[in-house]
């Protein structure tokens, strides 16, 4: 096959250096890329907007297109790619509502009897700030519509939560989601499904504050871990009775096409499992984690998922675990420098794998570009021997002021 894959970040990296080293992929062209990914894929700038990628594959002619980003698919991509008759794995524009906005997935939770917070949603700013006058601290408010991972505050005082409110509604017309705070273990899981069938991927543990402790702004995501270990069986059987199969049949019932991959953010507190959020795509940087385990081949497996043919595939991990630590730019996620020189070996030592995010090529010398620059990854029998695998690699590459954490995986390696 020729796949497609569109985006420009780590996921998309990952999906890249996956689908080259599967044996039915031919060639994987890449929209609008990154320096890390040539020369093994193929990379054409372009951007993420409908009509643009609509013309590329027109140009292209791809076997396959998988949708990296959120924001094509809220757009309505997968719908003007499938309606154009291309094979895509992505859900359609109505499932990616899931993502799109997050006061539509807390209705579709309580809808259709999922376990979530509970929650107010609310459009004009002085009902969010009366509401929170007398909310229940500590108080989570989110941002409903896409954030990049961003749009979420933890706030343990009221100022702290009157301050996100303001923040969101200076950029008019807004909406705000006001949760009741969990306590629990944090967790994902990634489910991949063509509509009719399913299969769960390794649990993966996210850690999104800037800085070490939790501590810090929310970012897109500064490190993962990814095992079978995280869950035992009894824990992952619980999930799945509870949580992913009435989401995957709300889905069905109330219409959507969803091929592609559901990311339920959960947590797991004394009172059971508990969603927190679902994005409709692959997570960056769980997706880092997560493809290097993958012990079958990719293409097949995104190309059965995109022809409704995933009851049919037999998917198969490595045993193990990985570990991402994201190394970026300083000053993220706030505003963040630029085209700082990278140097990475050639020889990072065994099992490890550094996905680019966010740079570029100049006059041959590789810059930062972005605000997450790079994904350190590393495989590893147990978690805690993939984590000091991933910082001993960070530890060789020359990028000045990165600004990364140095505790990814301490929350299960404390216990």
């Amino acid at each position: 096959m020729k796949v497609l894959v569109i985006g420009s970040g780590g996921r998309e990296h990952a999906l890249a250096w996956g689908l080259n080293r599967s044996g039915s992929v031919s060639e994987v062209v890449v929209s609008p890329g990154n320096a890390g990914m040539e020369p093994a894929t193929r990379v054409v700038p372009g951007s993420l907007l409908v009509p643009d990628v609509l013309r590329l594959a027109g140009d292209e002619r791809p076997d396959l297109t998988v949708i990296g980003p959120e924001a094509p698919l809220v757009a309505g991509l997968a719908d003007e790619l499938r309606g154009n008759g291309f094979a895509v794995f992505g859900p359609n524009a109505a499932a990616a509502q899931l993502e799109g906005s997050k006061r539509y997935a807390k209705q579709f939770m309580v809808r259709h009897g999922i376990p979530t917070a509970a929650y107010q949603t609310f459009s004009e700013p002085e009902a969010a700030l009366s509401y929170l006058e007398s909310a229940a601290l500590p108080v989570v408010v989110k941002d409903s519509a896409l954030a990049a991972g961003k749009g979420v505050t933890i706030a343990h005082n009221h100022e702290q939560a009157r301050a996100a409110v303001v923040e969101i509604f200076s950029s008019a017309p807004a909406e705000v989601v006001v949760e009741t705070f969990l306590e629990g273990q944090e967790l994902s899981l990634l489910v991949l499904t063509d509509g009719s069938d399913y299969r769960t991927l390794p649990p993966v543990q996210d850690y999104k504050q800037a800085f070490d402790g939790d501590r810090g702004p929310m970012t897109g995501g500064m490190g993962t871990v990814a095992s079978a270990q995280l869950l035992d069986a009894e824990v992952l059987r619980n999930l799945v009775t509870s949580v992913v199969e009435p989401t995957l049949a709300g889905i069905r019932s109330d219409g959507m096409d969803f091929r592609g991959v559901l990311f339920i953010g959960l947590m797991l507190t004394s009172q059971g499992p508990k969603v927190l959020e679902y994005n409709v795509r692959f997570g960056d940087p769980e997706t880092q984690t997560l493809i290097p385990l993958l012990d079958c081949d990719l293409g097949s497996l995104l190309a059965a998922v995109a022809q409704r043919r995933l009851g049919g595939f037999d998917l198969a991990w490595e045993v193990g675990a990985s570990a991402c630590v994201v190394m970026a730019a300083p000053g993220y996620p706030g505003r963040y420098s630029t085209g700082i020189p990278i140097d990475i070996p050639g020889d990072l030592g065994p099992e490890v794998t550094v996905f680019h995010a966010g740079t570029a090529s100049v006059g041959g010398r590789l810059l930062s570009a972005g605000g997450r620059v790079l994904g350190v990854t590393a495989q590893a029998s147990d978690i805690d021997a993939a984590v000091v695998r991933a910082y001993r690699a960070v530890a060789q590459i020359s990028f000045p002021g990165a600004h990364y954490r140095t505790d990814i995986g301490g929350r299960l390696l404390q216990g």
